[in-house]
């Protein structure tokens, strides 16, 4: 799934308003940590994670989420990232773009 400029403007339109859902701290990207990420994306489509510790590498645990969990980086404002992925079920979609 590819998203095209205007639907991650969209999409970061709707983010503006959301705080962190998840919180990287000093342990990283564990597998805990990617299945709350897996769980909120789940329920929620459009989620904020941010990074406390890890600042450096940052930009590649992002990278990690997107493989890992096959979604979207929308966008991203300091230490704070913006992932979309759409529910596989029409019916409990949230979000249509």
């Amino acid at each position: 799934m590819t998203l095209a400029g205007k639907e991650k403007k969209y999409l970061r339109g709707l983010g503006h308003a959301l705080n962190p859902t998840v919180l990287i701290g000093k342990n990283g990207l564990t597998e805990a940590v990617l299945a709350q990420i897996d769980g909120e994306l789940e329920a929620h489509e459009l989620i904020k994670i941010k990074f406390i510790d890890y600042i450096d590498e940052k930009n590649e645990i992002a990278d990690e989420i997107v493989s890992a969990l096959k979604c979207e980086c929308c966008g991203s404002i300091g230490h704070t990232f913006l992932f979309f992925r759409q529910n596989a079920n029409p019916e409990k979609r949230k979000i249509t773009l």
